[in-house]
């Protein structure tokens, strides 16, 4: 251990030793800001750390381990302990949705890769004289509500469920109703798309493609109401397309879809918006982020005019299951949990589109609300 006026520093060696980091990871963050050395020799330009900086190369340790960019690590590190808490835990939950859809994704490709569509066809099991049962596919049963709210004088949400498509668009602007309607009507031509005989590459490049020609019908609409600069009008889109086996969702903006499976209910959808991007760099906790005044502040959506990506993925369809897609009209202003329970107690999706939005009305709906509510089965007969 070398000692030096001013206190006790240990050679970049030692302290790469007591981190548990490599003299060269030591390096890259000297030189990005991150872990700066206490003291560098002007002649031979070895580096020496104070012991007091074990603490926050440790955090940075257990950091990277978490698979946190650097850059994100930089911020953490110059938190509070509180806030940093904060943002770890903004980090993982989002860490944690990527991952879900991942799997789901991972689990679609090992079926089709493998042959099996399990969730297009469940075996029923076999007769007492050990001959299978004949095969069961699934269903869809949806219902669609789209409400006014008690503030606003218009509506500007388009909710729509179909055999193929469920979709929920948020008009925003002097012409959002016009151009909530325009992406949704984009897309129902992949209403007569045999998703099943698609590859899912294929399948969800053909949504992106669909969400890119909503946008131009988007500012098509936008445009032949009168409507030019950026951001003057625009929707956000949500939207499930079944294909007999799985559910294929494109999203942009914060229009929301959830999923209630096994009782539980899970947000599988992201909020594109620039209040839920400071949850995620951990300059917000997600109780804050309710109530700041920019929350409806979106960082994508259809007729923006800004270069964006729509989000796409693939989830298995079980029997049981049972989704949500609602505009920001009910998610804002009414708790999780309280959704939760609604979903799971309407006997039918018609009576939960029904309950959700009375909830909003109790909650003052002061925005328009839309819901569209699907459950999973198994197709009665033979």
């Amino acid at each position: 251990m070398d000692r030096e006026p001013g206190g006790e520093l240990l050679s970049i060696g030692a302290f790469a030793r007591a981190s548990r980091l490599s003299p060269k990871a030591l390096r890259l963050y000297d030189e990005l800001g991150l872990l700066p050395p206490a003291q560098v020799d002007p002649v031979n330009g070895y580096r020496r750390y104070r012991v007091a900086q074990l603490e926050r190369a440790r955090l940075v340790a257990w950091l990277r381990q978490l698979g946190m960019p650097l850059a994100r690590i930089r911020d953490v590190c110059g938190l509070p302990p509180g806030p940093a808490a904060d943002a770890v835990a903004a980090y993982w939950a989002r860490t944690e949705a990527d991952t879900a859809a991942r799997r789901e994704l991972a689990a679609f490709l090992v079926n089709h890769l493998s042959g099996k569509d399990t969730a297009m066809e469940t075996d029923t099991g076999r007769t007492p004289a050990g001959e299978p049962r004949a095969r069961r596919r699934l269903e869809i049963r949806y219902a669609a509500l789209s409400d006014t709210g008690l503030v606003r004088e218009s509506n500007q949400d388009t909710a729509y469920a179909g055999e193929r498509l469920l979709a929920v668009a948020d008009g925003f602007g002097g012409a959002g109703a016009s151009a909530g309607a325009a992406a949704v009507e984009a897309l129902r031509r992949l209403e007569n798309l045999d998703g099943g005989a698609l590859r899912p590459g294929d399948l969800l490049n053909t949504l992106a493609d669909a969400a890119r020609e909503a946008n131009r019908s988007v500012g098509e609409a936008v445009a032949a109401e009168g409507e030019t600069g950026a951001c003057t009008a625009g929707t956000t889109l949500t939207a499930l397309l079944w294909t007999g086996s799985h559910l294929a969702l494109v999203h942009v903006g914060d229009s929301r879809a959830y999923l209630l499976r096994d009782g539980a209910l899970f947000q599988i959808t992201h909020d594109h918006t620039h209040v839920q991007s400071l949850v995620e760099e951990g300059r917000l906790t997600p109780e804050e982020a309710e109530s700041h005044p920019q929350r409806a502040l979106l960082a994508r959506a259809l007729g923006s005019g800004a270069d964006w990506e729509p989000e796409v993925g693939l989830r298995e369809a079980r029997p049981g299951d049972r989704y949500l897609l609602c505009s920001d009209g009910l998610s804002a202003v009414v708790p999780s949990d309280a959704v939760q329970d609604a979903l799971a107690g309407a006997p039918d999706p018609g009576q939960g589109v029904r309950d959700l939005v009375a909830l909003a009305h109790q909650a003052g709906a002061p925005d328009n609300v839309s819901c569209v509510v699907a459950d999973v089965s198994l197709r009665p007969g033979p």
